[in-house]
């Protein structure tokens, strides 16, 4: 079968994408490049004939949370058709709910893994408290992203915040973090790796009075260059947690010299294509390997 290729993307509202360079005009120009027959195609599009493309590469489904179960039927639907999709999608789903940060924080990585608010349950402060040692919570949805429902408490007000979270909780799983002072003060780390391999990195720096990094909440990003340390603590994620991808992002923070991660982004990241000059040259290494040999 030759080569034809669906970039799976989503049906931008604005939401998720303003102020941002599009990657799948970026990622459908280096498959031009490449000579490599290919459409950008929303998953969620029911009219799709998913069976006519040779691989499926995962670029932007940045609305999958808020269509979560259809998002699993989707992938679902995608295993039985047997089509190899970038990143696969027994790792995408792995990394669509964030307990999987539980789980690599019980591995023995640095990890702002936080209690997971359990879908139904009455959330108490003193049953946060025994896991998450701050003065300040960040509370999120489970299966989210782009800060959506994302709370930031402090612990002295928690009595004046205690309805909202109940009623959150009341509708999905939610999870609780401590709050990093080091991400406003010093900002956020992403670590962008093709093939397991280390492409470039920035800075994700909060808006002034914001703690949300993203760049649609006001955030600036710069290209940096990290030292060993930083990048052999990303390596080592994406190592244990990330073999086989094409693409994947560790996003972390430094606290005291040690590098906490905060998300391991295999699914949808943003990959700052447009910020590094090494970027689109490593990218399309990374897909010419995978895809051509």
């Amino acid at each position: 079968m030759s080569l034809h290729i669906a970039i799976v993307s989503y049906f931008s509202t604005g939401a998720y994408d303003t102020n941002t360079i599009d990657e799948d005009k970026l990622l459908s120009e280096i498959l031009t490049e490449m000579g490599i027959s290919h459409e950008i195609q929303a998953w969620s599009d029911p009219k799709v004939d998913w069976s006519v493309f040779s691989h499926l590469l995962i670029k932007s489904t940045w609305d999958y949370f808020d269509f979560y179960p259809q998002f699993l039927q989707w992938i679902e639907k995608i295993k039985s058709l047997d089509i190899p999709v970038l990143n696969d999608l027994d790792t995408i789903r792995w990394n669509s709910a964030k307990n999987y940060l539980l789980e690599i924080e019980s591995k023995g990585f640095p990890t702002i893994a936080g209690l997971v608010l359990e879908k139904g349950t009455k959330p108490k402060l003193e049953q946060i408290q025994e896991k998450v040692k701050s003065d300040i919570l960040v509370i999120k949805p489970l299966v989210s992203g782009g800060a959506k429902n994302t709370l930031k408490i402090p612990v002295s007000e928690w009595s004046k915040f205690e309805v909202n979270v109940s009623q959150l909780v009341e509708k999905e799983d939610f999870l609780a973090q401590p709050f990093i002072k080091e991400v406003a003060e010093v900002g956020e780390y992403s670590l962008i790796f093709f093939n397991q391999q280390f492409s470039h990195a920035v800075l994700k720096t909060p808006a002034k009075s914001d703690f949300r990094v993203q760049h649609y909440f006001g955030g600036t990003i710069q290209e940096i260059q990290p030292d060993s340390t930083l990048l052999e603590s990303a390596q080592k994620l994406i190592d244990t947690f990330g073999q086989g991808t094409l693409y994947g992002r560790v996003d972390g923070v430094l606290i005291d010299g040690v590098f906490h991660l905060m998300e391991l982004e295999l699914i949808e990241p943003y990959l700052f294509l447009g910020l590094s000059n090494q970027a689109i040259p490593n990218y399309t290494k990374a897909l010419r390997r995978r895809l051509i040999g």
